[in-house]
């Protein structure tokens, strides 16, 4: 364990050794578990699916992570489809905040629109499956980042378990509720349950979250300062980090001068 801390702060602070050539660092064979493809990455992070997903604390101690959203959906959804049991989907009711501007942006243009921090306008769901909230409903037991369980699945209710938190293994019941992205150049609101499915995360989302088991899809490489270290630094033993890379290569972006700045804030007095 020494080891992995000491190599997992070496990605911190951008010490790891990278090639001159082509920019990449190279995961050292100790570190983790290289996997070749996402379905050998499933297996590793989920074996035996089908017959361990009822065990709540199974299921809360592991997940997929990966820099980007896109990645994460499409992880998501294969997993789910093999869970047992029909599921249900539910869509949403998209609509822009000025009715002047209706007739530019036409319903299923927002539709197609998947802003960070949004839900989908289809969310497919099971009983079973593992989901993120997106929005404080109710702190602390339900804040942005709490992790559930789906129990049952109603018109306009979804009811789910309580994974992570203060709140842990309570029943709740998780409501529409209207969401305005604000990260767009026009306003919308869309009606929704605000949540994501959680077998897997992107990288930003899963900080703060801890996990026995993890898996990192770098088919799509970090993309932002620190990145890599937030996703391998979830679990706290290499045989539980599983990594899905080419050729065991990989970006490690590190800007030195954040690192500078966060050592100066710490020298500073408190007050």
């Amino acid at each position: 364990v020494g080891v992995f801390s000491n190599q997992l702060l070496a990605l911190g602070n951008g010490q790891a050794t990278v090639d001159a050539q082509t920019g990449l660092i190279k995961f050292p064979a100790n570190f983790c578990t290289l996997v070749n493809s996402a379905e050998e990455l499933i297996v590793k992070v989920f074996p035996n699916i089908q017959q361990s997903f009822a065990r709540h604390d199974w299921i809360c101690e592991r997940a997929i992570l990966a820099p980007k959203n896109e990645s994460v959906a499409k992880i998501n959804l294969q997993i789910q489809r093999m869970l047992p049991g029909n599921g249900k989907s539910y869509h949403s009711i998209d609509t822009v905040t000025d009715p002047n501007e209706a007739v530019n942006y036409p319903i299923e243009f927002l539709n197609s629109l998947e802003p960070s921090g949004c839900p989908p306008h289809i969310l497919h769901l099971k009983i079973g499956t593992p989901i993120i909230l997106l929005r404080n409903l109710d702190s602390p037991k339900l804040c942005n980042g709490t992790r559930l369980i789906i129990k049952a699945l109603l018109s306009n209710l979804i009811e789910a378990t309580i994974l992570t938190g203060c709140g842990k293994g309570e029943n709740v019941f998780i409501p529409r509720i209207p969401i305005i992205p604000n990260d767009l150049p026009f306003s919308f609101r869309r009606l929704q349950f605000p949540i994501r499915l959680a077998f897997a995360m992107t990288i930003n989302k899963a900080q703060g979250q801890s996990l026995k088991v993890a898996g990192i899809n770098l088919e799509q490489p970090c993309f932002s300062h620190g990145q890599l270290y937030v996703a391998c630094s979830r679990v706290g033993s290499p045989r539980n980090l599983f990594i899905l890379t080419h050729d065991g290569n990989t970006k490690n972006i590190v800007y030195q001068k954040a690192l500078q700045c966060k050592k100066i804030f710490r020298k500073l007095p408190v007050f």
